[in-house]
This record gives C-alpha cells, structure tokens and sequence, in this order.
C-alpha cells in the first residue's frame, strides 16, 4: 500500500473506530505485553464469552490497522485497496445505521516502534487491562533506545486506566510490579507466584492419553479448580486460561461460567503446539515469533516430555534485537548446551547459538547449520530419528513453519500450522 494511500486508510479507520465506540460505549478488556498475548486474548475471549456478547482481535491485529479492523468487524483486505474501501463502508454502516454491536471487546495491542501505542490508545481506552509479560529483552528492541523502553510502551495502557479499574499482571513479573507501583487501579495477580490471585498449582504435561496439553489446578479465593490448555506443551501455556479466570473474576463473573467458557479454547497455531511428526516423533511447533524469554521457556518446557528419544530443538534467528542480538544468541545457544541432545540453527544470527553450543563443550555432531528454513526443511526429514522430541521456533520472517510441515507426520495437520493463508504462502 502507498504511503499517501496508508495515511488516509489509517485517518478514516481512527476516526471511524472512535466514533463507534462512543456510539455503543463497549466495555474494553486490552491485553498488552511482549508474550504470550494473542495466546491470552484468545482465552479471555472463551472465558467471558459465557455472559458476554463479545468481540475479540483476530489473530494478531494489535496494531493501527488490527484494533480498528476489531471494532469494526472486519478482516484484513491485506493490499487490496478495493477491499479497504469496503471495510471503510463498513465502518460508516455501523454508524448510521442500527447494529447489534457487542457488548465486550477483548483487543490485543503490541508496539513495533516508540508511538505505536499511543496511537492506539487514542482509538480506545481500556477498562481492564492484561499484561502478559515484559522480559528482560524484549522483541522489538531494536526500534527503542533499550529494554526499558520497550516495557514502558507495552505497559502504557496500564497507566489509560480509570481510578480503581482492573489491572491484571503476571505474577512472576517483577518489572510489571514495579512499573504498577503508584497507579490506582485494582491490582491483580495470577501465576505461579504465592501471592497470586489466580495461582497455578500442580503443573503437568499430559501426552499419553487422547487428549494431550498441559493441565493444572487453579487456587482462586480458597477454592480449588482445574484448567487445561489443549495441545499444547510448556508450564508458560497455563498462563492465559489463569489470566482469563484472573479477568472473570475481576467482572464479577462466575468462575464456574468462565472455566465451562474455557473448555472451548484452543491456543493459537505457531504457539508450542503438540503435532506428530515422522518416524513417531514429537513436534512442539512453537514458530508464530520468537524472542529470548520465549526460547528459554520453550526449551525448559522439553524436560516435560519423556520418551527415551532424543531433546532437538531447531532454532531461528530471533530478529529486532538490535545491539542486544549477538549477545542474546550466544546467550540461547549456550543455555541449549544444558538442555537439548541436539541443536539445529536456521539463519545467519543463529550461527552465534551454534558456536556458543559447541564452545559449551558439545561435540560437533551435535549441532548443525542451515541458511534458511526452505534448506532446513528439505533436509531434516533424514535427520529425525524415532522417539525424538522436536522444539521448532523461529522469528516470523525465518518462516520456521515451512521446516513443522516438512516433519508433519500427517499431511491434513497443515491447517493446524501457522501463516498458512494465501497472502503468507505468497512470500
């Protein structure tokens, strides 16, 4: 889309977006953070649509273009400019004309670059918000003067909250605590953490039977309940069902609706998801995104599996690190020497986890190298080995997916994978 064409799609969508939220007055639940969101907002969306008529952002709209694509109902028309002009007349239908519109908006928003969520919370202030997690070093550093920088912008909506509104935060996350300090909002945890409102208890990883995912119980005012996110491996998977309950119970609602809404989520392609892979392997395709915090996770979230085979984990470059990229690839790579059999890297980034492996004390067989994912994964369907437990995460542009569907042991889970619409098979 040209410049000038973008400048007076994304003015219309603003002010259209506006309009239609002084007109229906929704009640707008904002999930912000640097992991984990899309996973979260699709939970709260499960819980709260037990008493809810609802809307939740589609995929990953959380930008100038997505939150507005949200209020308006509409899907991305990617660079068809005709088909903007039919979300614009959408927008202006919404307004002149009587609508059943929802009631709730669950809206996840993210920032590429310094201003991206200022924008956005000039389109809409929130009545609860979430935030996910704010990591050391966060993705998208490269755009901002440091990491602090970055929290603050993801936290800024904290700070659009009314005197006494809901605020929800991980509890394990010390920089949202400290960043919390001083706003007058309700403060809420969930987590692992003791002090947690909604705490997660008991842990486990259930591969074995037909329905395979993590489960765990959830300690919530002195009673305990069950969650399970399906299909899915990793502790850090439990964290959005805890969130949702964490946002049901801040509306008031009752927690046995919300965890019955629950039952219907499912967390997102690209997210850590349990596939069957060739040669009975297992794949954990965790390919949407990837940032440091998120790979650490990922590979602590191995040891969860045991099955005799090997622990591979194929890692992609992490982009948008900016000065912190070398550093923080050295960094995975040698915290993979302690917990995989096997480390394969996809990209020229990756490289440094490869060095980093083997100045670990690795032997060289141990690791390997690709230049990109298309290589990758015309070669790796010979390097599986039977009973091995496969980790594949990469940033989006690395295309880490192309390597999940190489290794798919059924052909008809493709449609389980991430960025398989036309626009994305495209590039």
């Amino acid at each position: 889309m040209k410049a000038s064409l973008r400048w007076m799609v994304v003015t219309l969508l603003v002010v259209l977006s506006r309009s239609i939220l002084r007109k229906y007055r929704p009640l707008v639940v904002m999930v912000t953070g640097s992991v984990g969101k899309t996973s979260t907002k699709d939970a709260i969306a499960a819980a709260l649509g037990e008493r809810f008529y609802l809307r939740a952002s589609e995929k990953s709209y959380n930008s100038e273009f997505g939150v507005p694509l949200t209020i308006i109902g509409a899907s991305t028309p990617w660079n068809d400019a005709i088909a903007w002009g039919r979300v614009i007349i959408e927008g202006f239908a919404l307004l002149l004309f009587p609508n059943h519109y929802p009631k709730l908006l669950v809206l996840e928003v993210g920032a590429d670059k310094p201003g991206d969520m200022k924008k956005i919370l000039k389109i809409a202030s929130p009545d609860v918000v979430v935030v996910t997690r704010l990591p050391e070093v966060p993705v998208h550093v490269e755009a901002y003067e440091g990491p602090a920088e970055v929290r603050a912008e993801e936290f800024a909506p904290a700070y659009a909250l009314a005197h006494g509104a809901a605020l929800i935060l991980s509890s394990e996350d010390v920089y949202a605590r400290d960043m919390a300090r001083g706003i007058h909002a309700s403060i809420s945890f969930y987590g692992y953490g003791e002090d947690a409102t909604v705490r997660i208890l008991n842990a486990t990883c259930d591969i074995a039977g037909d329905e395979p995912g993590m489960r765990a119980d959830i300690l919530l005012e002195g009673k305990m309940h069950h969650i399970y996110a399906p299909g899915v491996l990793g502790e850090q998977q439990l964290y959005a069902p805890a969130a949702a309950l964490a946002v049901a119970d801040a509306l008031d609602m009752r927690i046995t609706d919300a965890l019955k809404g629950l039952k219907s989520y499912l967390p997102p392609p690209g997210r850590a998801r349990l596939l069957r892979g060739k040669h009975d392997s297992i794949l954990i395709d965790d390919t949407y995104n990837s940032s440091p915090a998120a790979v650490e996770e990922a590979i602590k979230s191995l040891e969860l599996i045991k099955t005799g085979g090997r622990k591979v984990a194929i890692l992609g470059d992490m982009l948008e690190l900016g000065r912190y990229s070398a550093a923080q690839h050295e960094r995975i790579g040698a915290f993979a020497a302690e917990h995989v059999d096997v480390l394969i890297t996809v990209g020229t980034r990756a490289q440094a986890m490869a060095t980093a492996f083997l100045n670990a004390g690795r032997e060289e067989g141990t690791v390997e190298g690709y230049e990109n994912s298309v290589l990758a994964a015309a070669a790796l369907t010979n390097t599986i080995k039977e009973g091995d437990v496969v980790l594949i995460k990469g940033s989006q542009s690395v295309r880490m997916e192309r390597i999940v569907e190489a290794l798919l042991a059924d052909e008809g889970d493709r449609g389980k994978l991430a960025r398989q619409e036309g626009e994305w098979k495209k590039r």
